[in-house]
């Protein structure tokens, strides 16, 4: 039997149920794992990032977090009885957790990276998804994958005006806001997320403080964790980042051209990406000469930052978009209704050059999905519309007037 050591901290970022991290039982194989519970939920997360660079000019990262039935004793009730695609809340919180971990890798790593987030057990009372983020921490924390972190999250909601940390199932039923927060440290943010119901703006900054400040809780024993476990960070093949010297000469070329078309408010959208697409071009020709052994990436970003410079330099320091709007007008947006008469509703937004059409279709109850003949033609009885229980309609009787007043009660009924 392996006995190899399981590390193990337990945290109270002032909730109901203490924070419970441990690490080196489970998924020994990954480069990081951790097993993250409160109360009797548990969430198992690993990372794993290849050793050789992806041809993508990109951060290839996936993050997958899934629920499974069995977490909650259950058996899966579709018709297959087994688990099938991701639901909207997988996918919601696989964002979350991306949008907390993306920005602390570094720059030019593009190294395919995958972070699996397992719903191990839940108890209906502490939710998952703050445990996933704070695993997907550890894990990368643990493992040797270049990451700038730990970060810690917290949910914060507000009940009869007062923060609460981590609040429960039953608590978030009856506040007024669902408040995700993600730090690094020195209490800085990383990602927020809200859905609110009439908060004031110094309610809602009390509870980013307050969110911040509990972070650094869970950030201070992931980094007590990492010390006691000693973990050394591999050092990658190749950053693509471009040279400093590069960049630099980008600016000199581009920089004056740049600003005369990101100033220039007689463009839209379609005429301004040309222009700047002309200067990309000559540009990254003339780069190209002045430094022929440069890799063609190195050319390409180092004209992108350039750009991002001139561009946020204008924003910045002028309080000017490229379309000559100050920073807090919105454009005209156009709406039209009843585009196609057929339908039962359509209709098109527009604003600036993005436009949305939208359609609506209403149909029977026999349309909707059938997944068993038996259990459809059952379904179909069941929903057949009956008569009131204190009429009839009779069917063989001698009266003919007695049958006449029962059919005229009975479709009157109806």
């Amino acid at each position: 039997m392996d006995h190899r050591k399981q590390n193990c901290i337990r945290l109270r970022p002032l909730s109901a149920e203490k924070l419970e991290i441990s690490s080196g039982k489970l998924a020994r194989f990954a480069d990081g794992s951790a097993v993250v519970q409160s109360g009797d939920t548990a969430v198992m997360v690993t990372a794993v990032s290849k050793i050789k660079p992806s041809p993508s000019q990109f951060m290839p990262l996936v993050v997958d977090y899934r629920q499974k039935a069995a977490a909650a004793g259950r058996i899966p009730t579709n018709y297959l009885r087994r688990e099938i695609g991701s639901s909207d809340k997988e996918i919601l919180t696989s964002r979350v957790i991306d949008r907390s971990i993306r920005p602390l890798f570094p720059p030019g790593y593009f190294y395919d990276t995958q972070i699996l987030c397992n719903l191990l057990a839940v108890d209906g009372i502490n939710e998952p998804d703050i445990l996933a983020i704070n695993g997907g921490s550890v894990a990368l924390s643990l493992s040797d994958i270049p990451w700038n972190g730990p970060i810690g999250a917290v949910r914060i909601g507000m009940i009869d005006g007062e923060c609460v940390v981590n609040p429960t199932q039953k608590e978030m039923s009856s506040s007024t806001l669902n408040l995700v927060v993600t730090g690094a440290p020195k209490s800085q943010i990383v990602m927020l997320e809200a859905s609110a119901e009439n908060i004031l703006q110094q309610g809602f900054c009390h509870a980013i403080k307050v969110g911040v400040k509990y972070t650094q809780q869970i950030i201070q024993g992931i980094q007590q964790l990492v010390k006691e476990i000693g973990v050394a960070k591999r050092t990658p093949q190749k950053l693509f980042v471009p040279s400093p010297e590069i960049v630099k000469h980008a600016h000199k070329l581009a920089m004056e051209k740049l600003y005369a078309v990101f100033t220039d408010h007689e463009h839209d959208k379609i005429s301004r990406d040309e222009a700047v697409n002309k200067i990309r071009l000559d540009t990254e020709e003339q780069l190209k000469e002045k430094f022929p052994e440069v890799d063609s990436y190195e050319i390409i970003e180092s004209f992108n930052i350039a750009a991002k410079d001139v561009f946020r330099s204008i924003i910045l320091n002028e309080y000017k978009r490229c379309d000559g709007r100050d920073l807090t007008s919105l454009r005209n947006i156009n709406c039209e209704v009843d585009m196609f008469k057929i339908l039962h509703g359509s209709s098109l937004f527009q604003r600036g050059q993005t436009q949305v059409l939208c359609t609506v279709t209403f149909d029977s109850l026999e349309s909707s999905i059938k997944s068993d003949q038996i259990i459809t033609a059952i379904k179909i009885s069941e929903d057949q519309r009956t008569l009131p229980p204190s009429s009839y309609c009779p069917v063989d009787e001698d009266n003919p007037q007695h049958l006449q007043d029962s059919l005229t009660n009975c479709f009157s009924c109806t």
